[in-house]
C-alpha cells in the first residue's frame, strides 16, 4: 500500500503540465474568429455599398442646406435656401435699383399696405384717445393758470394727472374743497367717455398724523382722499364705477425728498391715471 500511494504521489505532478495547453488553445481559437471577422469585413458587398450612397445622396440633396450651393455625397449640388432674395433678379434691367417705383426686389407689399390687425386698430385708437387727452389737460392747465397746483405727465402706464394736496384738502383732512369742484368736473367731462380705467392713488409724506388727527395714520389718510375723489367722480358726475379704480399708499412711493418742506409737499399728492390697457 505505501508503494502504491507514493507511486500515486509521483503521478500527480504530471497531470497539470499539459493545462496550460488550454488557454493556448483558447488563444488560437480567439484569433481565428478575429481574422475571419476581419476577412468578413474586408469583402464588401458592392450593391449594397451602392444603394447605401444613393440613399444618402438623394437625401442630401432634398434637404435644405445650410451651405449656399453645397454639394451633396455625389458632388452634385444641393438645394440652397436664403432668407434674402438675390440682389437683382434675372432679367431685370441692372439699372433698377432701390428707390426706383419698380425696384423691389421681394415683390412682397410694403408694411403700410398690409392691413392692421383688429388688436393693432385699437392699440392705435387708444393712443390716440390718450394724445387727446393730455393736449385737452395741458390745455386747461394753461388757461387756468394751474401750472402749480397740477402736473400732466405721459407715462408708460398712462397719463398721470398729479394734484397737489393743498388745492384738493385742507391739512391732515381729506374732505374736498369746494375750489377743487371745477377742475373734477372737468376731468370728469373728459373720462365720461373713455374706454380704459381710471386709477386714482393717494399719497403723503412720513410726517406722522397728529395725537388729535381724525385718521389713524397716513394709509387711512392717503386712502380717503383718494376714496374722496372718486366719491366726487361717482356721486357728483355719476360717472360708470366699473372705469375706476382706487388705492392709498401712505408715504411708501415718495417722489421728492422727506428732509425737506419742498420734498415733503411735492409728495402730498393724488395722482389721478388714465391707464393704458393695451400694448402693442
Amino acid at each position: 500500500m505505501s508503494r502504491r500511494s507514493k507511486r500515486r504521489g509521483k503521478r500527480e505532478p504530471g497531470d497539470h503540465r499539459d493545462r496550460w495547453m488550454i488557454t493556448y488553445a483558447d488563444l488560437i481559437t480567439l484569433l481565428l474568429i478575429f481574422f475571419v471577422i476581419m476577412y468578413a469585413m474586408s469583402n464588401l458587398d458592392s450593391g449594397k455599398y451602392d444603394v447605401v450612397t444613393q440613399s444618402l445622396q438623394n437625401t442630401f440633396n432634398q434637404s435644405n442646406s445650410l451651405l449656399d450651393q453645397g454639394e451633396g455625397l455625389g458632388g452634385t449640388a444641393g438645394q440652397a435656401i436664403t432668407k434674402n432674395p438675390p440682389s437683382q433678379i434675372q432679367g431685370e434691367d441692372p439699372g433698377e435699383g432701390e428707390g426706383s417705383p419698380s425696384g423691389s426686389e421681394t415683390g412682397t407689399p410694403d408694411d403700410e399696405d398690409q392691413p392692421l390687425t383688429e388688436r393693432e386698430e385699437q392699440f392705435r385708437s387708444q393712443e390716440q384717445e390718450l394724445q387727446n387727452l393730455f393736449n385737452v389737460i395741458t390745455q386747461y392747465i394753461e388757461d387756468n393758470k394751474l401750472e402749480n397746483q397740477i402736473f400732466v405727465a405721459d407715462k408708460p402706464q398712462g397719463i398721470s394727472i398729479t394734484l397737489s394736496d393743498r388745492f384738493l384738502f385742507d391739512q391732515g383732512k381729506a374732505a374736498l374743497k369746494s375750489d377743487a369742484a371745477p377742475t373734477l368736473s372737468k376731468l370728469a367731462s373728459l373720462f365720461r367717455d373713455l374706454s380704459t380705467v381710471v386709477s386714482i392713488e393717494g399719497h403723503t409724506d412720513n410726517v406722522p398724523v397728529g395725537a388729535n388727527a381724525t385718521y389713524k395714520d397716513n394709509w387711512e389718510l392717503s386712502g380717503e382722499r383718494a376714496l374722496s375723489v372718486l366719491r366726487f367722480f361717482l356721486d357728483k358726475e355719476k360717472l360708470d364705477p366699473d372705469g375706476f379704480q382706487y388705492a392709498g399708499y401712505a408715504d411708501t412711493r415718495p417722489t421728492g425728498d422727506n428732509t425737506t418742506a419742498a420734498g415733503r409737499q411735492k409728495n402730498r399728492r393724488v395722482e389721478i391715471t388714465v391707464l393704458r390697457q393695451l400694448q402693442p
